[in-house]
């Protein structure tokens, strides 16, 4: 028997031309158009005054009970690596026009410490970079930096937990051949991961450029 694929979002069959999830799914996710931003976006201001970032970018806002919220735990909990690479291709498109990513030379993926990610099976933000990768033709740095602290789930968490679960998390090799490099991540919140990720990048190489490229942005 041929089961059809189904939209992961409404469970409605898919079309030869669609995948993973259906048009209508797909148009209802609310983009940021942060891309074409000529000032400073909603993400771009959650880092202000913490560290300095170069660009951001996220390629829809994470909202409940929206195909948002399905894609992201379909993403991290239901074993579906492939869907990562798909999103990844997806931002990969909305950037390579992009004046902002045109002096990206790496993509660095937020790791996950080595137990989470034997009981996953995969990293999503590496699964993302691979896509984005493919489609801008930026290489995936997945052993440059990693996570020394296995921290607990940040959803429950306010902003000044969230940063004590992840301060200190992380450790990094030197990254003398990048200039600037761009941090993937599946969901942004409070940016506590990502920030204290650049941190211990800026800590091995002070003068390199940091950027940040999300599938979600939670407001």
């Amino acid at each position: 028997m041929i089961f059809p694929e189904n939209c992961l979002a409404c469970n409605t069959e898919l079309t030869n031309q669609e995948k993973h999830i259906c048009l209508f799914c797909k148009t209802s996710l609310k983009k940021t158009y942060f891309e074409g931003f000529s000032e400073a976006s909603a993400l771009d201001k959650v880092f202000w005054g913490r560290i300095i970032i170069s660009n951001t970018y996220a390629h829809f806002y994470f909202e409940s009970n929206t195909p948002a919220r399905k894609i992201l735990h379909e993403l991290k909990y239901k074993h579906k690596p492939n869907l990562g690479v798909y999103f990844g291709e997806e931002i990969g498109k909305r950037l390579i026009q992009s004046a902002k990513i045109q002096t990206i030379d790496a993509l660095i993926p937020v790791p996950l410490h080595h137990k989470k990610a034997f009981d996953r099976g995969y990293n999503q933000s590496e699964m993302l970079a691979k896509g984005i990768g493919s489609v801008l033709n930026v290489p995936v740095l997945n052993n440059i930096i990693q996570k020394i602290s296995h921290t607990s789930s940040q959803t429950k968490k306010n902003k000044i937990a969230r940063w004590d679960n992840v301060s200190n998390i992380f450790e990094s090799k030197k990254l003398s051949n990048f200039k600037h490099v761009a941090i993937i991540d599946d969901v942004i919140t409070t940016g506590s991961t990502t920030e204290s990720l650049a941190l211990e990048l800026k800590k091995v190489n002070p003068t390199i450029e940091i950027s940040i490229i999300a599938l979600a942005f939670a407001k």
